[in-house]
């Protein structure tokens, strides 16, 4: 039993005060017995008996009356909870983009959200924690103004990381964290995500939403096949979660403007590839629009942007090789040849690929210039020549990377390994290919290049082609000169894909869309001031992204923004740059839900609620007060009552 008013309990020792005059009262005195009524003295002894118990049992009500009007105002209570600090409730509500999908009664975040509102106690300290932020140590009034602001996010939030927010709320020892309640889909989270729960100390609810239909057809990807600068042909890839569906209704927007519609069927789980040629279009602001009911809307639309890019400024330095100019074909390269001698230093800011091709020496003055290239996010290939200035070459290395050329190597070796892992070949391969005409190379170098990173190699090992160290920009060293007397590389099949990727990957290509609550890094080519900055707009938001400008381009890096998907342009202040498409997530379309129903019959301390209400109820009936004061306030009337009666009706 507990009190809300402890200290007026000190008030029963003033009880000692009518016990102490009782006391007084039964002294024994003296007595002298009259003559004429010694004939009294049997009756007298006998009412003298009755008069004491009458005065025991008078004093005994009167005790008992104070004691429980002193109790009733120190108001008494049984708890549910045995401790003695604030309680409070942890509640982690996922507001995914696959919680916006139809329950029984509607959205389950809005259900959630409503239930949440309706049935949370009062009395009580909560920590709220959604997918992007975290109120913490807030009451009830609090809470339900939170909820009723919250909205769907792209963002989510994993299991691990909203223990770890239960244990510091744990650990901090402030108040005491009665019960934790995780609601949500609990999508995407597999049966790997076992081992963290085995760590859970505190009790912890589990409410499950569950959608009322479990099929779902979505816009997976899209991507595109050029036939020339303004022709091309877009393939949409539609995935389908469920039964399968006939005559499904498909509008192609750009800029808001239909440019058709269609309709196509689709089998049970296919994923099905539609086609739409576009012609004379060097940019296309596309929205794509499904006209279907299923169980995540969001995943209905889809957002691209087609940027025809700009050609590839590439300057060859040295040897005029014919390869190079089949390889670097005017459809999608500027490129230019020129001698040591007659190099434009001005233009050399300008171009995306340098190659140096089989140069006896690097003067300090190119050095010079090619270290500010690199320094611009600029690619450099480095085709040695049979006799090279060594000490010059490793001047230029000390500068912009970490190594040296070590020596000179005269014996024939097979260039035998593709490193297919190496993302430098991404997407160039459609498999590993083990057999077949490997070249050769009769003079290489060897060096001592730390943390190089190989591209291909030679049967012993040693690197040909590797990709080297550098703070900005990219530097790609063949150890073998490529002069026909020299090796027959330039024969190979392999020499195309390699010196295309390297053009390439110089320049930094818009994609076709990003995807929102991720990572993006984008590159503009244009031309700003000092104080200029570039800003993403569209017809509802604006932010300014983090970016770094360089000599005719200017590198963005997206972070949290936008939160929202669909297209947006970037903006030098009035004047629009280019226009970029953000989608949501893929992975928020699958409908892979973990059964926590199943996980938590084994596993301490985790319990399964059917709803919402359900669990708020237990935890409200749980920490309920049990006052007592009425109780003690009634037994003063009874005892008030026992002295009238004993008054009234005992007759010693």
């Amino acid at each position: 039993m507990q009190f809300r008013h402890p200290e007026i309990l000190y008030f029963l020792g003033l009880l000692i005060l009518p016990i102490l005059v009782h006391l007084f009262q039964l002294q024994s005195f003296k007595k002298t017995a009259f003559t004429n009524v010694a004939f009294l003295q049997k009756i007298v002894h006998e009412t003298r008996k009755s008069s004491q118990l009458k005065k025991w049992l008078i004093l005994t009500a009167r005790m008992l009356l104070f004691t429980a009007l002193i109790i009733a105002f120190s108001q008494p209570y049984f708890s549910g909870s045995k401790s003695k600090k604030e309680q409070a409730v942890f509640i982690y509500l996922d507001n995914s983009l696959s919680s916006t999908a139809k329950g029984k009664k509607g959205a389950l975040l809005q259900n959630a959200i409503k239930d949440l509102i309706e049935n949370s106690p009062e009395k009580m300290s909560y920590s709220l924690l959604t997918n992007t932020d975290f109120h913490k140590n807030i009451n009830a009034h609090e809470l339900k103004n939170t909820l009723l602001k919250l909205q769907p996010v792209a963002i989510t939030r994993s299991l691990k990381n909203v223990f770890l927010q239960i244990n510091s709320l744990n650990n901090t020892g402030t108040k005491t964290l009665h019960k934790s309640i995780l609601i949500s889909d609990f999508q995407n989270f597999t049966k790997k995500n076992n081992s963290d729960f085995t760590n859970v100390t505190s009790p912890i609810s589990f409410v499950q939403l569950q959608s009322a239909q479990k099929k779902n057809l979505s816009i997976d990807q899209v991507f595109t096949t050029q036939q020339n600068n303004s022709d091309f042909t877009i393939h949409i890839l539609v995935k389908n979660q469920g039964e399968a569906k006939k005559s499904i209704p498909m509008a192609l927007f750009n800029n808001n403007t239909l440019v058709t519609k269609h309709s196509f069927s689709i089998e049970k789980n296919e994923i099905k590839t539609l086609l739409f040629p576009i012609q004379n279009q060097q940019k296309f602001n596309g929205k794509i629009t499904l006209d279907i009911d299923d169980t995540f809307a969001f995943d209905n639309v889809f957002y691209f942007a087609v940027n025809l890019p700009e050609k590839i400024n590439v300057l060859n330095i040295g040897n005029a090789s014919k390869f190079l100019t089949k390889i670097y074909s005017k459809n999608e390269f500027n490129f230019k040849t020129t001698s040591l001698k007659n190099i434009n230093y001005n233009s050399l800011q300008k171009q995306d690929l340098i190659i140096l091709n089989e140069l006896k020496s690097i003067p300090s003055r190119l050095t010079r210039y090619l270290e500010k290239h690199l320094s611009s996010d600029g690619s450099i290939s480095i085709i040695p020549s049979k006799d090279i200035d060594t000490q010059s070459y490793n001047s230029f290395f000390k500068r912009v990377t970490n190594g040296r050329i070590t020596e000179k190597r005269n014996d024939s070796l097979k260039i035998t390994n593709i490193h297919f892992k190496n993302p430098f070949f991404k997407n160039v391969f459609t498999k590993s290919i083990q057999n077949f005409q490997y070249p050769f190379v009769k003079t290489r170098y060897n060096n001592s290049f730390r943390g190089a990173n190989t591209i291909i190699s030679f049967e012993n090992q040693h690197d040909f082609i590797s990709q080297l160290s550098s703070k900005k920009g990219r530097i790609y060293w063949f150890s073998a000169p490529l002069h026909s007397s020299n090796s027959n590389f330039t024969r190979s099949p392999l020499v195309v894909p390699i010196f295309y990727n390297f053009g390439k990957r110089s320049v930094k290509s818009q994609q076709l869309q990003y995807t929102v609550g991720s990572k993006n890094s984008i590159a503009v080519s244009t031309n700003i001031g000092h104080n200029e900055i570039l800003s993403i707009k569209n017809g509802t938001s604006s932010f300014i992204p983090q970016q770094q400008a360089y000599p005719h381009k200017v590198h963005l890096k997206i972070l949290e923004q936008p939160e929202k998907a669909g297209l947006y342009t970037i903006n030098n202040k009035e004047t629009i740059l280019e226009t970029i498409a953000f989608n949501y997530n893929k992975q928020e379309s699958v409908l892979q839900f973990l059964e926590i129903k199943n996980l938590t019959k084994d596993t301490k301390n985790l319990t399964f609620s059917s709803s919402i209400q359900e669990v708020l109820q237990k935890i409200q009936k749980k920490n309920k007060l049990t006052s007592l004061w009425k109780w003690f306030l009634a037994l003063a009337i009874v005892s008030l009552c026992f002295e009238i009666m004993i008054l009234k009706f005992f007759k010693p």
